[in-house]
């Protein structure tokens, strides 16, 4: 699949799954706004991924609503539009629910729902007026599952999958679609912290934390990759008709079925 000049906006583009859906949207001709919290990184990964002409690099707290309207007021002044927007920004934060910090809480889902709440309308905005568009948001197994100490990310999870097929009836008319990619544990520097952590939190190995808490629903005991995850987020990016809206596709070594 091609993408043929469209332009996609990706947060938390930086590094890790982000990063990894850049490279491969430039690779099927897109075009890249790699909007990041941190815009050195942004800046270097634009740079290392395709120069100026096809990646530029924007500044964006997805929690910030004035840095989310400033970062899409900024792509659409370079580029003109934006086709695909792939809500990708997010965190970990781990703690039994009885001694889980409010503040901790409340950061959790302020990045994961209130970022794409606030990019999703920033960039709808400009879909409508285009009478086209698609949006990813990155959930997670945890969008169906739960596991133990992971409370706020559990329940951010599963609220993406009510925006997304919100988003999905709304945008119908306006020819924009909206899906949800649900990988499971990827070997990214997220899911490296959260090994020592879960290790400590549950009293047991770190290699039991991967064999067992991570991998132990899986069919074939392996991580999903980046790459996984990037071939998905193309096919939902570039597909040619309205049919493909409304729905989750689960990224995971067979850890959930649906």
């Amino acid at each position: 699949m091609r993408l043929n000049g469209k332009i996609a906006r990706v947060t938390g583009a930086a590094s890790g799954i982000g990063y990894a859906i850049a490279k491969r949207f430039l690779e099927a001709e897109g075009r890249v706004v790699i909007a990041d919290l941190n815009l050195e990184a942004a800046r270097k990964a634009a740079s290392a991924l395709a120069g100026s002409k096809s990646a530029m690099a924007v500044a964006m707290d997805v929690a910030n609503e004035d840095q989310v309207n400033a970062g899409v007021r900024e792509a659409i002044a370079a580029f003109g539009r934006i086709d695909v927007l792939v809500s990708n920004a997010g965190i970990q934060i781990v703690h039994p629910i009885e001694e889980f910090p409010f503040a901790e809480w409340k950061r959790m889902l302020a990045i994961h729902l209130d970022g794409a709440f606030l990019t999703t309308r920033a960039c709808l905005q400009h879909m409508y007026q285009q009478n086209s568009g698609a949006v990813i948001y990155m959930g997670s197994v945890h969008s169906y599952e739960a596991s133990p100490l992971k409370s706020a990310y559990v329940t951010a999870k599963h609220g993406l999958l009510g925006l997304m097929r919100t988003v999905a009836k709304e945008g119908a008319k306006h020819n924009v679609r909206a899906n949800i990619i649900c990988p499971g544990f990827v070997r990214t520097p997220l899911v490296d912290k959260q090994i020592p952590e879960q290790a400590k939190e549950l009293g047991i190995s770190e290699e039991r934390v991967i064999k067992e808490v991570m991998l132990g629903e899986t069919v074939d005991k392996e991580f999903t990759t980046v790459d996984d995850v990037a071939e998905v987020a193309l096919m939902l990016a570039a597909f040619q008709s309205k049919a493909l809206t409304g729905q989750a596709i689960v990224v995971s070594h067979g850890w959930h079925m649906n």
